[in-house]
């Protein structure tokens, strides 16, 4: 039900951005991207929460990514490290509380994979 769009290959320093689209209306409600390194666990990128499109942000990408939405959800990366590289997802239909946690989402798109050059 979701699938993500927009990745590629970027210099260090150089912007990309990501969407996310629905078949239904997922993306209206907590929506949020999650990325992947070969050998690392999944974690968390950015959230928005529904209904008040609060945002959260992995600590690394403050200031740098900006996670927003209107039918899709985009997720702008600028000033991109090569330490951002991965397969990046987005994720819906929140279970729980924890946004930050892979198992509280139950919908996921297929990835994308984002490669960053030094």
């Amino acid at each position: 039900q979701l699938a993500e769009s927009g990745g590629g290959v970027a210099q260090a320093g150089d912007s990309l951005r990501l969407s996310c689209t629905s078949s239904s209306q997922l993306t209206r409600y907590t929506m949020a991207w999650f990325r992947q390194a070969p050998g690392n666990e999944r974690e968390f990128v950015a959230a928005i929460k529904w209904p008040d499109d609060s945002t959260y942000y992995k600590d690394s990408v403050k200031g740098r990514f900006t996670i927003s939405r209107d039918k899709a959800v985009y997720l702008q990366m600028n000033s991109l490290k090569a330490e951002d590289t991965g397969v990046y997802y987005c994720a819906g239909n929140l279970l729980d509380r924890n946004r930050e946690s892979p198992a509280a989402y139950a919908t996921w798109g297929q990835g994308i994979q984002v490669t960053v050059s030094s």
